[in-house]
């Protein structure tokens, strides 16, 4: 079992900065490969970014691409998302999940393919 616990979230004016943390216990953390993932009102929770389990790749949807920047530290069991230049579009809860590792992160992950989650952050861009 892991247990991953997302924070960070808050409302912001579009242009500006958040930083979400998910820290993350139970089984080793360096054992899963990570992703954020969000869900807006009435769609589909979405991937938004991934990272290997040694940090060495990661991979971004197109529309967060240049905004956000996902890391790790594996020592302290978190993973982070710096994201910046925010527009209302990015309102939504942002998901903290991990997989056990296998294959690449490259192209994204799925919803389906994740084996824990965070319970979620609410993240608002006003206009």
């Amino acid at each position: 079992q892991v247990q991953l616990v997302e924070s960070g979230g808050g409302l912001v004016q579009a242009g500006g900065s958040l930083r979400l943390s998910c820290a993350a216990s139970g089984r080793t953390f360096s054992t899963y490969d990570m992703g954020w993932f969000r869900q807006a009102p009435g769609k589909e929770r979405e991937f938004v970014a991934a990272i290997k389990w040694n940090g060495g790749t990661t991979y971004y949807a197109g529309s967060v691409k240049g905004r956000f920047t996902i890391s790790r530290d594996n020592a302290e069991s978190t993973v982070n998302l710096q994201m910046n230049s925010l527009k209302p579009e990015d309102t939504a809860v942002y998901y903290c999940a991990a997989r056990a590792t296998r294959g690449t992160v490259r192209g994204g992950m799925a919803v389906r393919d994740m084996d824990y989650w965070g319970e979620g952050t609410l993240v608002t861009v006003s206009s």
